[in-house]
């Protein structure tokens, strides 16, 4: 398996974003923000298929896109973080951006196999300029992970004590969505965009639901992400089934178990 160049790449993929899926996603659970990481993977899509029209890599129409929706969540007024209107919105610019990717693909004249890619990945195909790209997500959303670790932990777990001790929680929750933003598009490149979240929302779920605290549960979701994508990649070898279907099952599996062993 490891004979060939793809594989090799694959698999350098998976685990880049896969350390990047994991750390961001434990925040997002922690923070209550899953549908901000299922909206964003989608919206990403927007971006990508208007990179298609533009004639450029859709790894950069996807971070755009996603980068400016996550900036617009993390802009949100403090009154409504926690209420209904949050995810309404969301929902709104969920739609229209999927309208607008329909609409790029339309004038790119796409054919159903770039819509396909774009939906659901195409992890054996990731080359070495994907890769740097990868890579230097990775590492600047990681360094904004490290700067903003502490504040974010205090922020998510008693934002009216932080802000009450000078935190900047919407400074905080601005930065923190710009990362979210970039690790959503990273993610999208491994399992698609429908599926991204699966990978970003799975080990982090599994390892809150199993109450580890926060640096037994960022190790936890970034083993376990790792553990989904390498699985993934290999049993698609095995039984030429998509990666992302494994992934998926491989996600719902472990929070399920994760439950069964709180019980």
């Amino acid at each position: 398996m490891f004979e060939f160049e793809f594989m090799q790449h694959a698999f350098l993929g998976c685990t880049i974003v896969s350390v990047l899926a994991g750390t961001v996603g434990w925040f997002l659970i922690l923070r209550r923000q899953a549908f901000a990481a299922h909206a964003l993977s989608h919206i990403g899509f927007s971006g990508a298929a208007g990179a298609v029209w533009l004639g450029v890599s859709p790894l950069y129409g996807m971070i755009a896109f996603s980068l400016l929706a996550g900036l617009a969540m993390g802009s949100e007024a403090k009154d409504v973080v926690l209420s209904p209107h949050r995810d309404s919105m969301i929902g709104l610019v969920l739609a229209a951006s999927l309208g607008l990717g329909t609409w790029f693909l339309h004038e790119a004249n796409g054919a159903s196999s770039m819509a396909t890619t774009l939906l659901f990945g195409d992890v054996l195909g990731i080359d070495m300029p994907t890769l740097l790209a990868l890579t230097g997500v990775a590492v600047l959303c990681l360094s904004g992970l490290v700067f903003l670790g502490r504040p974010l932990l205090f922020a998510s777990l008693m934002p009216d004590v932080a802000q009450a001790r000078g935190v900047p929680v919407r400074l905080t929750s601005l930065g923190f969505m710009a990362i979210a933003a970039l690790a959503c598009s990273a993610c999208a490149e491994v399992s698609g965009a429908l599926l991204a979240f699966s990978l970003m929302v799975g080990p982090a779920a599994t390892a809150l639901r199993l109450g580890l605290g926060p640096i037994a549960g960022l190790v936890s979701a970034v083993a376990l992400a790792l553990f989904l994508s390498w699985g993934g990649l290999a049993l698609s070898w095995m039984t030429d089934i998509p990666v992302p279907f494994w992934i998926g099952l491989g996600a719902a599996a472990c929070y399920g178990m994760a439950c069964l062993v709180r019980r």
